[in-house]
């Protein structure tokens, strides 16, 4: 009864963390969008209609943070593949600079360029169109456009490892 006790306050108080944030909530629908990857390619949520995907925002190319995420991700792609999941990045930066941040790290997969933030403002990765940088949050986009799972405060040495174990939880549960 105490484990069940700690749990429900955890949720609650982690599923009012993302409220806060104006993240949205697991079950809810994504946004669709359209944005730019490093290579100039536009990219859809629509080309990923039918797809589970992770759509992980991150504040700068080449920093420190989110070169280690990018990285974790990286070193663990071929298990995100394994699952039929689709890895894109997303900043603020411009293409040219995720280019270069994607070729110096061998980055396997797109990054996205949120320049107008009109997607970051739409998911609670950015409070405004004003802001400097994206929130390290990250999404979990199924195959239907619904949010499996919603990540606040992602820490970058660990984002890609529980992300894959949630992958996991749902494939046993057969939601992807």
């Amino acid at each position: 009864m105490k484990w069940e006790f700690c749990a429900l306050v955890f949720s609650l108080l982690f599923a009012s963390s993302l409220k806060a944030q104006g993240m949205l909530p697991e079950g809810s629908q994504f946004p669709a969008w359209e944005l730019v990857d490093h290579q100039g390619q536009k990219v859809s949520s629509t080309d990923l209609a039918g797809k589970t995907y992770l759509l992980w925002f991150y504040p700068k190319a080449s920093t420190p943070g989110c070169t280690r995420e990018g990285c974790e991700l990286r070193d663990r792609f071929a298990e995100f593949r394994k699952l039929g999941v689709e890895v894109l990045g997303v900043s603020f930066d411009s293409p040219e600079s995720n280019a270069r941040f994607a070729a110096k790290e061998r980055f396997p997969f797109r990054l996205l360029s949120d320049e107008q933030r009109r997607l970051a403002v739409a998911v609670g990765a950015a409070d405004s169109p004003r802001a400097f940088f994206a929130r390290r949050i990250s999404y979990l986009v199924g195959p239907d456009g619904r949010v499996l799972k919603a990540y606040g405060n992602v820490n970058p040495a660990t984002h890609a490892h529980e992300v894959l174990i949630d992958l996991e939880r749902l494939a046993a549960k057969s939601d992807l």
